[in-house]
């Protein structure tokens, strides 16, 4: 696309973009502070390489900011933009962990003022989605849903094009959007409220990943994707809704830290769990999700693996017998127990596999 020619703009005038994807993830409202803000994308985004950058070699007129039309608002290089305002002004944010260098006089005269390109949002946006949604400058999952969102909504275009503009699959796209919208339903209902999760990071893509697995999708009864609804639970869900976002993100508010710590192999284990009756109700009584995952396994998986573990300890135990037993009697007895119960659980699996008459015939025999 072409973009409008470059013009000099001064720094003072400039403005950070508080409904940037990658900002309101951090959550930046409009009336969060300049100083808050920098302090926010220089720990979290590393401002820190760009001051040095620029303290170099001075700023790249050919890597200008985008200003959005008739505005003074930086709609493409806050990061930039927060490197510059640092090095003007060192001392804007207290007690960073690295001291911002002094520019000569001349130097920050200079930088002062810095390349922009003017241009609206709505022209832009495929420029943007490319570039941070799925190029070298990638935001996390959750910007690139708010700018999906935004662009379908706002500018009416298809989420199958706006995956085709930016280079990705479809498939992609629509499961960012539809996590998306889900959060906000859930939000909306008040089963959620974003700044009561348990950790500082939110874990977007447990959410928009889980919603994908047959179990998760079925108990909160998720509509087909492709239908691209605003709100895509039922509303006689929303109580599964708020009880999917607690067991996903937690709540300081009721001192529940979220089950799901990680992907692999939290989700998938909520998935098995709450897709089968027994075990969602042993998670729902407040046991752990591994016990509830217990319950939901079959049997005789279960009696399968406990066999196999239990050959494997008696196999290490026998390796370490010379060396490993103290000859103490209390050693010796769990053994004997240990032999006990081996004994009598392969009689009953004899017994189960080859099975006699009944008992009242064979004491009558």
């Amino acid at each position: 696309m072409d973009f409008p020619a470059p013009e000099r703009a001064k720094v003072r005038d400039l403005q950070f973009d508080r409904d940037n994807p990658r900002l309101v993830e951090m959550d930046v409202s409009a009336s969060t502070s300049d100083e808050k803000i920098i302090r926010k994308l220089w720990e979290a985004m590393d401002v820190r390489e760009l001051v040095f950058s620029i303290e170099a070699s001075g700023f790249f007129r050919h890597e200008p900011l985008i200003v959005e039309e008739g505005t003074r608002v930086v709609i493409e290089g806050n990061r930039r933009l927060a490197a510059v305002r640092l090095l003007l002004e060192p001392g804007l944010v207290k007690e960073l962990q690295t001291k911002i260098p002094s520019l000569s006089p001349s130097a920050k005269e200079a930088l002062k003022e810095i390349p922009v390109i003017h241009d609206s949002r709505e022209d832009t946006w495929r420029y943007l989605g490319f570039k941070h949604v799925n190029g070298p400058a990638k935001w996390s999952s959750y910007a690139k849903s708010c700018y999906i969102a935004e662009v379908h909504r706002i500018y009416q275009v298809s989420l199958e094009d706006v995956a085709r503009q930016i280079g990705d699959t479809h498939r992609t796209v629509q499961r960012l959007f539809q996590g998306l919208m889900v959060k906000e339903q859930a939000e909306e209902a008040k089963v959620f409220d974003i700044q009561d999760r348990w950790n500082n990071h939110f874990s977007f893509s447990h959410l928009y990943t889980g919603i994908a697995y047959s179990g998760i999708s079925e108990f909160i009864g998720l509509l087909p994707e492709e239908e691209e609804k605003q709100r895509p639970v039922p509303s006689d869900k929303t109580e599964e809704l708020g009880e999917l976002f607690l067991w996903l993100y937690g709540s300081r508010k009721e001192a529940k830290p979220p089950i799901v710590q990680s992907q692999n192999p939290h989700l998938r284990q909520l998935d098995k769990v709450v897709a089968h009756p027994e075990a969602l109700a042993t998670l729902r009584a407040g046991r752990p999700l591994d016990m509830a995952l217990e319950v939901s396994r079959p049997p005789v998986t279960v009696f399968r693996e406990s066999l196999m573990n239990s050959k494997r300890n008696l196999q290490q135990a026998r390796a370490l017998l010379t060396t490993g037993y103290d000859e103490s009697v209390e050693m010796l007895t769990v053994a004997g127990e240990v032999a006990d119960l081996a004994y009598d659980l392969y009689q009953e699996m004899t017994r189960k596999r080859r099975p006699g008459p009944p008992r009242r015939q064979r004491e009558e025999d």
